[in-house]
């Protein structure tokens, strides 16, 4: 017995070290170290198949040997088309930190469409992938087999029937219920598929809670779409639960989509080792449009995090959030606080109906501090908001990342901040209308919420603070 103790003491020890070593956010070391010696046994299993982090940085040097000499060029050829007058102006920006932000590359000469209902966006990608000329990249969290992915379907596997090049990256647990028939009819008709990071593969080799949460579409190198909607019936509002579903994606042509396709291509490297970097996946195209966008690539590090919090500090006006899921870390919830103490409006709009309870009570968690501090919540009502928007001043920040832990450091996403005084007026007029059909909590109400809510939300709070 005595020997079986001293085993199992050393054991805890040893998986604290290792807690202590991988985690550079002592409140997340901490928490596990609670849970592990309190549940020594079955607070490790989770740790391990959960929680520890996979070998990034052995991926990340695995694609720089393939593709960082033509990211540089890439990147250059992006620089070339800049004005320089413009560009200077643009670094002489008062958020002009956004320059070190690693993967962002500012891009020019971009034109944009917003939108903010799923059936314009579906039909606007699939009038462009109708019209392909060499190939369809596609690349999502979620793709069902249900009416929506049916239309996909069907006209992607025409498209491949024309000769088009067809190829699609779906998430191994976002997916996990697309069936094997779907894809099969896809692979017959000759269309390639990568399943990225499979779910017993990557259970065992402890990459799990890393998902690729990007929505991408690329039509010919030419058009790109990305933004919060993924290939399903409830984004084009046919849930019964939910109904109307407010979402923001996003259509860009001009140098921006360089960046998009760029996104796209390295997941492909990585899903299925091969590496595309032909000019026909890269053609510089001359368009009218003169929009200004700095295009967001971020894997599981920090990057979409310093975005995020790049832009929260440097507001001097105005701090306007819609998001699914409100679950930040300490140093975004610190911005929030100090923005408001300089006089910043800072309004918050989350969804009045959750799609997932745990992460909706974690989110509520944080909304009695906030309050307190001085920021507005809403809550939207209308139908369930899924929109992730973040403007800060005069400028926009959108995509496919939500306000929480997960997006900015443990998945792979993909984001833009819009320069351009149209685009962020329209997604400013968004945010306002979303303010019509929301209800604003009160500190005074929300403090009369039943005390098992408020054990729900401390419940749920923990388990956000762990990955």
């Amino acid at each position: 017995m005595l020997w079986t103790l001293m085993a199992l003491l050393i054991f805890i020890l040893q998986i604290a070290i290792i807690i202590i070593v991988e985690y550079r956010h002592p409140d997340k070391a901490v928490t596990w170290l609670v849970i592990l010696f309190i549940m020594p046994l079955i607070g490790f299993l989770p740790y391990y198949f959960v929680a520890r982090k996979y070998s990034y940085r052995l991926h990340k040097r695995e694609e720089s040997s393939h593709s960082e000499s033509f990211k540089t060029e890439l990147m250059d050829r992006i620089n070339q088309r800049i004005p320089k007058d413009r560009l200077e102006k643009m670094l002489r920006h008062e958020k002009a930190l956004l320059q070190n932000i690693p993967s962002a590359p500012f891009t020019a000469c971009n034109e944009t469409i917003v939108y903010a209902d799923g059936g314009q966006a579906f039909e606007a990608m699939l009038e462009s992938i109708a019209a392909a000329r060499h190939h369809v990249h596609i690349e999502f969290y979620i793709i069902r087999d249900d009416e929506l992915g049916s239309k996909f379907e069907r006209l992607l596997i025409h498209k491949a029937q024309e000769g088009i090049q067809v190829r699609i990256i779906y998430d191994g647990i976002g997916s996990r219920r697309l069936g094997k028939a779907y894809l099969n009819r896809l692979r017959q008709a000759g269309i390639q598929t990568g399943c990225f990071f499979p779910p017993i593969t990557t259970f065992l080799d402890k990459r799990i809670n890393y998902r690729n949460h990007r929505k991408i579409v690329v039509v010919d190198g030419k058009i790109g779409f990305f933004g919060g909607m993924n290939i399903g019936d409830e984004y084009v509002g046919r849930s019964a639960r939910f109904g109307y579903w407010r979402d923001t994606h996003f259509r860009m042509k001009g140098d921006a989509v360089l960046w998009i396709q760029y996104a796209f291509l390295t997941d492909w490297y990585m899903v299925k080792k091969q590496l595309l970097t032909d000019s026909v996946f890269y053609p510089l195209e001359d368009i009218p449009g003169e929009e200004f966008v700095q295009m967001v690539k971020s894997d599981p590090d920090e990057t979409m995090l310093e975005l995020i919090f790049s832009l929260i500090v440097s507001a001097k006006k105005r701090v306007y959030m819609e998001t699914p899921y409100f679950v930040p870390d300490p140093g975004v919830l610190l911005a929030i606080k100090t923005a408001v103490k300089r006089g910043v409006d800072v309004r918050i709009i989350i969804p009045g109906t959750p799609d997932k309870k745990l992460v909706y009570n974690a989110s509520l968690s944080y909304v009695q501090e906030m309050l307190q501090a001085g920021v507005r919540f809403f809550c939207y009502e209308k139908g369930f908001l899924h929109a992730k928007v973040l403007i800060s001043d005069d400028l926009a920040c959108s995509g496919s990342a939500n306000m929480d832990m997960r997006s900015f450091c443990g998945q792979f996403e993909l984001n833009a901040v819009f320069f351009d005084d149209k685009v962020v007026e329209r997604l400013v007029q968004d945010f306002h209308t979303d303010l019509r059909v929301s209800k604003e909590i009160m500190l005074s109400e929300f403090n009369k919420r039943p005390k098992i809510q408020k054990m729900k939300e401390v419940f749920a709070r923990l388990p956000s603070t762990l990955f």
